[in-house]
């Protein structure tokens, strides 16, 4: 683990963003202008082989659900065993503003095999649209949206952490919602997190359970320029603020109760921790480099610096996409049934041009570990 002498840690914005601005800066003009961002510090190592496996979303795909433009699509293993994919910004026709808007929304799968595609089997709300999972109204005094930042299921209860945005990349609070009927329905746990906590690095989170009776926790800001800190909370004790413990670098020394130190610099968007095959992955939209970037480790503690990691989908330019290489991607969250040798992401694009294609796809990616 490097010492907080090697990590840089960018100033945070103080302006609210247009769903349009924030998404350009994660590539500045390389979004627009044709240029595929190689970027630095991917892994020496043969690239993993990738291939993108279907649209998740959009006309004929999810038009039964009443939501044609969607993003995210973070997906976790139900109580029931079924797969629920959490979607944020959601428009019921095929572009950003067509119609009925709505976040979080959320589809089920009883997809087995990810090689075939995943297949949606049923939406939250009972009614067969894809409907929010709590009622609130968008673009009120208050608040603009709230999106979804991870979700976990530990035993019978899935948990959905949430950030509420005045306008993208302004984060009011944060707040954890439970379920105990597989993402039928939503109650508020009374977990509200202030935005500036921790120098406003507490915002964004992912999160996975260990083996240790812990959740860890890497969380970052909603602006895409700070870096990661880490936390480890009880499974039991997950709604309680009082019990995160900060992971940080303190006399010479790192351990849990030290004031949290960035674990990880650079310019972060969507965070997706899991453990997986015996180790822990952590894979994530490097917003600086324009790509996004998987880490293998053995532990949440471990040096990401020099943990194995690989560079596993390119940003690229519109007209010039491959499987590999995807116009205004975000996103990159884990799918259920994937290992380490055969990884299959739920992948986000948004062309803010003509705000469609606003869609999830499926991605396969191979090699990236042995």
């Amino acid at each position: 683990m490097r010492t907080p002498h090697d990590i840089s840690v960018s100033r945070a914005m103080s302006r609210s963003m247009s769903r349009s601005t924030f998404l350009r800066s994660a590539a500045g003009a390389a979004l627009g202008g044709g240029l595929v961002l190689a970027g630095a510090g991917t892994a020496s190592a043969a690239a993993p082989q990738v291939t993108k496996v279907r649209d998740l979303t959009g006309p004929g795909l999810t038009t039964r659900f009443r939501m044609e433009a969607t993003d995210l699509g973070i997906p976790a293993r139900t109580p029931d065993g079924r797969i629920l994919f959490v979607f944020g910004d959601t428009f019921e026709g095929a572009s950003v503003g067509a119609g009925w808007w709505r976040s979080p929304v959320g589809l089920w799968s009883t997809t087995t095999d990810l090689n075939a595609g995943v297949t949606w089997s049923g939406a939250v709300g009972g009614t067969g649209a894809a409907e929010q999972f709590w009622a609130y109204e968008h673009d009120n005094p208050v608040f603009s949206t709230v999106l979804p930042s991870d979700v976990i299921t530990i035993g019978s209860t899935m948990y959905l952490h949430v950030m509420v945005n005045k306008g993208l990349g302004n984060v009011v609070w944060t707040e954890i919602w439970r379920s105990d009927d597989s993402g039928a329905t939503w109650q508020h746990t009374g977990a509200k997190f202030p935005s500036d906590l921790h120098g406003g690095m507490f915002q964004m989170f992912t999160w996975g359970e260990g083996n240790d009776g812990f959740v860890y926790v890497y969380s970052t800001g909603f602006q895409r320029d700070k870096p990661i800190i880490l936390h480890r909370v009880r499974s039991d004790r997950l709604t309680d603020l009082a019990a995160y413990e900060p992971w940080g670098w303190r006399d010479g020394v790192w351990a849990w109760g030290n004031p949290p130190t960035p674990i990880l610099d650079g310019a972060f968007g969507e965070l997706c921790l899991r453990p997986l095959d015996g180790k822990w992955i952590l894979t994530w939209f490097n917003a600086g480099d324009y790509r996004i970037d998987g880490i293998v480790m053995d532990t949440p503690t471990s040096d990401l610096h020099t943990a194995h990691r690989q560079t596993l989908i390119w940003g690229g330019a519109w007209g010039q996409e491959d499987d590999s290489h995807v116009a205004q991607l975000y996103g990159g969250y884990i799918i259920p049934g994937s290992t380490l040798g055969d990884l299959h992401l739920a992948v986000s694009q948004w062309n803010t041009e003509v705000n469609w294609p606003y869609r999830v796809m499926q991605h396969r990616v191979t090699g990236l570990w042995p």
